[in-house]
């Protein structure tokens, strides 16, 4: 995708160096910074803080991550302690632990002298694939949202969080179809939640005004009303963790939105590739949910009068809050997972991976 007119990817390795680039996510949606990844600290601290989030994009800093670990010791040790340091970083997105395991594999028969290369092709195959597949994702989608927009010569879009190409290498999950849609020219709004308290929205209506895609920013608790007023064609959300009976582990939020999108009759798709399936989990059940520092309720973060990064307190430091990360959307309210070979109930997911069925 692009930024001012820019084809830009979410993280990139620059050229003939060891150093690795990403987008500082938590600089956007008011100021457009980069910043240079150089060792195994960087990249877990880049996971952990958020400067990087978004399931896929999480798996693809990870593949890095261990490649940047290995330059300065490729031995047994160090890979483990690569993987390990990078696997604690969050729980609950499944592409980290599916990134790090396919490094594993990959890197542990070598020698040490020959690792430390092959894992920088790794990696980047890891993200290059990462790109065809969320591509692939916006053509099946895309295929599910022409005959909604047939119906009335236009598409109003509900989404939630940020599963747009910030979230992945590019193209994205959940916004790949509505820029295939766009792109064909489909006349599209996007209804973008804010998604309190990390605000993933506003990254959302970011890259939605690169590319020129009209959109409107609601409060998350205004979504119910539009879905109830007919004004919404479909919701598209990502994923961060889909279980193999199609249950579905995504930002905190988007299980009020599958509820309130049953309740008025509209699809409710979620976009996400392979590495985001994880056929070993039996259900949402057994999920980890990850709980997040109080803070980020109690202190709002946004731009100063005087367009500097600025923060206010709304709650007393010793103020009681719960901030669960993600919530679990059980598959009887899933309308349709949308990946890279196709598209299927939730609870058909092996016949579009014959081979995991068990």
């Amino acid at each position: 995708m692009k930024v001012n007119g820019t084809p830009t990817r979410a993280i990139w390795r620059i050229a003939a160096q060891t150093v690795v680039e990403i987008i500082d996510q938590t600089a956007l949606p008011h100021h457009y910074r980069t910043l240079q990844l150089a060792s195994l600290e960087d990249a877990a601290h880049a996971i952990r803080s958020m400067q990087v989030r978004g399931a896929p994009l999480i798996g693809a800093t990870a593949a890095y991550g261990v490649a940047l670990a290995l330059l300065r010791d490729a031995g047994d040790a160090a890979l483990a302690k690569a993987i390990a340091t990078l696997g604690a970083t969050r729980p609950t997105a499944v592409n980290l632990h599916w990134a790090l395991a396919r490094m594993q594999a990959h890197l542990r028969p070598l020698v040490p002298a020959e690792r430390c290369a092959a894992a920088w092709q790794e990696a980047a195959a890891i993200a290059d694939e990462d790109v065809l597949q969320n591509r692939a994702i916006g053509e099946h989608g895309l295929a599910l949202l022409r005959p909604l927009a047939e119906k009335r010569g236009r598409l109003d879009i509900m989404t939630h969080c940020n599963a747009g190409w910030l979230a992945t290498v590019d193209h994205g999950t959940a916004l790949s179809p509505v820029y295939a849609a766009f792109d064909a020219g489909i006349e599209v709004r996007v209804w973008v939640s804010e998604t309190r308290p990390r605000n993933q929205g506003l990254l959302t209506a970011w890259e939605l005004q690169q590319h020129g895609v009209p959109h409107t920013v609601i409060a998350d608790n205004a979504a119910g009303l539009l879905l109830a007023r007919g004004e919404v064609d479909a919701v598209i959300v990502g994923a961060d963790r889909i279980a193999a009976n199609g249950d579905v582990a995504n930002k905190v939020g988007t299980y009020l939105k599958a509820l309130a999108a049953k309740e008025a009759g509209v699809p409710f798709y979620v976009a996400a590739p392979r590495s985001t399936l994880d056929f070993a989990c039996p259900s949402g059940d057994t999920i980890p949910i990850e709980e997040r520092a109080g803070d980020e309720l109690r202190v709002l973060h946004g731009c100063g009068g005087d367009g500097k990064p600025a923060t206010l307190r709304q709650l007393a430091a010793d103020e009681a809050v719960a901030n669960p990360a993600f919530d679990v959307t059980p598959a009887r309210f899933v309308t349709a997972i949308v990946t890279e070979r196709g598209h299927c109930p939730p609870d058909a997911l092996h016949c579009l991976y014959p081979e995991e069925a068990r």
